[in-house]
């Protein structure tokens, strides 16, 4: 075996907002674009030497984006036609394995888009944002408020204003 360390299964070490080091396989830190990127910037002696710091991202939450990287690490990466294709997004239903994952309070559920978002891990971000709008499907306005822990600052005819406006939107 060679004394360099196939980059494959290389641990480098993350550290969150809150200074947790967390080690994760090179392999599982790339699905992270951010990462993939700043790895790439830095150089392979950096990275085993020093922590990657990730700002944005408490200990839990980067965790928990680690877990969901840890069982798709080896998906095929989104070819750049299957990334524009925006019907196809919205309409594949979550996987099992992914619909438990998400089975979290609000609070993470939101944590955990956020996050994918700032690590740009685009297939996450898209499973917590169909989790999401599969909260919101079939409500009403009211229903949607209460799930969300939303007030309604609209008086009845703001908010009667905004119907008419957005008529062209409801299902018929």
């Amino acid at each position: 075996m060679s004394a360099k360390q196939d980059t494959a299964t290389q641990t480098i070490t993350l550290q969150s907002n809150d200074n947790a080091m967390i080690p994760v396989e090179r392999c599982v830190a790339e699905r992270s674009m951010l990462i993939k990127n700043m790895i790439e910037d830095l150089g392979d002696e950096m990275i085993t030497n020093e922590p990657i710091p990730i700002p944005n991202v408490n200990e839990p939450v980067l965790k928990k984006v680690i877990e969901w990287c840890q069982k798709h690490k080896n998906d095929a990466p989104q070819t750049a036609e299957e990334e524009n294709d925006n019907r196809k997004k919205t309409t594949d239903p979550i996987d099992e394995w992914d619909q438990k994952f998400m089975q979290v309070d609000q609070e993470m559920l939101f944590e955990i888009i956020l996050a994918a978002n700032y690590l740009d891990i685009k297939a996450l971000l898209d499973v917590g944002c169909k989790t999401v709008a599969n909260m919101i499907k079939g409500k009403s306005p009211e229903e949607i408020r209460k799930t969300f822990n939303i007030t309604n600052d609209f008086t009845p005819e703001e908010e009667e204003q905004i119907r008419r406006e957005n008529e062209w939107a409801e299902d018929r």
